[in-house]
């Protein structure tokens, strides 16, 4: 359906991938992944047209249609979202507005405007045979969480999250042969990205799907894609299998390294001993053959680095740790939580889950004392002391210091080798933390606000949302990082994954206001009360 050929893309000296061909099959759908930075988005947009290659070229099967989820959330502004959906399908949009158009102003006494008419008409019988364009638009949004009387309301009411949502919209309603997505899980909650995979698993076409959660990627594809080295390797099965078989395959990579490394040590030696001895003189060049075709650099191991997280508690939790009782919150009139009491217990490490909106990150903020609560009343205990990883933290990891100089504004007692061991943990080299904050990516200032979090040493950690912007590895590490941390957590997140590796009690705001407080895993709490 899709091919590359001699696919090169490079800027300056810097090389993302050298000359890919692959093909892209119908009925497969691919997760791309690699590490922040290896070119996953560059490539799909290459894919879809957005970029000029350095060189080689797409090759799209005639007929075909191609659709890529937008990221531009502010394209639309004066569109309803109706009709920002019904874009996706440009064609049809067209035809039908023009049609609409002629039928408010047109002349039906003109046989110009009849035939164009009728040749519109031919064009909306051809994009949308069953007439179903109105209901399937509907369902979709409704499906995203916006009910019927909001459809006909403009884009420039939204928030940028739901935004976003109306763009993978769009992109769906088009039914591409097709279907490129880069991060569309993004702004969404757990029961709307629970609906999007099985969307996914029913499209007929070809996909490809760039995604951090790998919840997600497990249930979508049937294929990895791995950019790594400058080339893209195609492996069958999700992405759990793929990780599998890569570090057999990397494992067995470095023994193959060692070993080769040991035989070039060898051949030097026997070479160095016996190459002015002339009755050994054949035989060391024989070896100095060997020794010329062994080509160490040919065994690779993979270019991604995991990160290596730790969190260590200065001091006990205690016994008393947090007591919320009768919180209640609402913005301009409209309650987003009401009479909500918890009692946090030694050991609990808590996932605070809930749909967009239902006040997940306001209940943190009033926790760390951001906002007022309308009612109620929260006590920390007394032995508490917790380190805060907000959801805007991109916003404020600011300034234009180096790195390490930025984390030690918080405490001047910290050593400055301290600091930048921790940055090291966190893949930041030696150059790297000469960086100025204000250059970081999103991902970097993640990175960073995690290094600053690790020196903190507090015994309580409230997160919200700390998986945004990390990649796979770092979620993964992450997660065993709270799962082995010795203090007490509460944390929102969507990512399934994440939620799995460290949660034992969830804590779930609905809707209305109430809440489900469930002491477990979040695989237990699914078989007991659903997505």
């Amino acid at each position: 359906m899709l091919s590359t050929v001699n696919l090169t893309q490079r800027y300056g000296k810097r090389v993302l991938f050298d000359k890919i061909n692959m093909t892209m099959d119908v009925g497969k759908r691919y997760g791309l992944i690699g590490a922040n930075g290896a070119g996953k988005s560059t490539f799909m947009k290459i894919l879809a047209g957005e970029i000029e290659p350095s060189e080689g070229e797409v090759q799209l099967q005639p007929g075909l249609k191609l659709g890529m989820l937008s990221q531009n959330q502010y394209a639309f502004e004066d569109f309803t979202l109706r009709d920002a959906v019904l874009y996706g399908n440009k064609k049809l949009y067209d035809a039908q507005k023009e049609k609409e158009k002629l039928y408010m102003e047109g002349d039906f006494e003109s046989d110009e405007v009849n035939n164009r008419l009728g040749e519109l008409e031919m064009i909306c019988a051809d994009e949308d045979p069953t007439y179903e364009s109105d209901v399937k638009i509907e369902k979709l949004l409704q499906s995203l969480g916006f009910p019927v009387e909001q459809h006909g309301e403009l884009m420039s009411s939204l928030t940028g999250g739901d935004k976003f949502k109306i763009l993978l919209a769009q992109v769906l309603f088009l039914k591409p042969d097709v279907l490129l997505l880069d991060e569309p899980t993004n702004n969404l909650d757990m029961a709307t990205i629970s609906w999007l995979e099985e969307e996914l698993k029913r499209h007929e076409g070809t996909l490809m799907v760039i995604s951090h959660d790998r919840h997600f990627l497990n249930g979508v594809v049937t294929h990895i894609l791995d950019l790594d080295f400058q080339n893209i390797r195609e492996f069958t099965g999700n992405y759990d299998e793929w990780y599998i078989a890569a570090n057999l395959i990397a494992k067995q990579a470095e023994a193959d390294r060692g070993k080769a490394l040991k035989e070039k040590e060898e051949l030097e030696n026997f070479i160095k001993r016996f190459s002015a001895n002339a009755s050994k003189a054949k035989q060391a060049t024989s070896r100095q053959k060997q020794l010329d075709k062994l080509d160490v650099q040919e065994i690779k191991l993979s270019s991604r680095r995991d990160p290596s997280i730790m969190f260590k508690p200065h001091r006990d939790i205690g016994n008393e740790i947090l007591e919320v009782e009768g919180l209640s919150k609402a913005y301009d009139g409209e309650q987003v939580f009401e009479n909500l009491s918890f009692k946090v217990k030694s050991g609990d490490k808590i996932a605070v889950i809930g749909t967009n909106g239902v006040g997940k990150t306001t209940l943190l903020k009033i926790l760390m004392g951001e906002i007022e609560a309308d009612a109620g009343s929260y006590k920390w205990g007394q032995t508490i002391t917790y380190s805060y990883f907000p959801q805007n933290t991109t916003d404020l990891v600011v300034g234009d210091e180096e790195l390490p100089q930025w984390i030690q504004g918080f405490d001047v007692k910290w050593h400055i080798d301290d600091i930048r061991k921790t940055l090291g943990r966190m893949l930041f080299s030696g150059e790297e933390q000469k960086k100025k904050i204000d250059a970081c990516s999103g991902g970097e200032k993640h990175r960073v606000m995690l290094s600053k979090i690790m020196m903190d040493s507090a015994n309580y950690l409230v997160m919200d949302e700390p998986n945004n912007h990390l990649d796979l590895e770092a979620i993964v590490a992450l997660g065993e990082a709270l799962h082995n941390y010795k203090g007490g957590v509460i944390c929102v997140s969507h990512d399934r994954e994440l939620i799995d590796a460290f949660a034992n009690r969830i804590i779930q705001i609905n809707e209305d206001g109430s809440i489900i407080d469930f002491e477990g895993d979040y695989e237990s709490f699914v078989e007991e009360h659903g997505k």
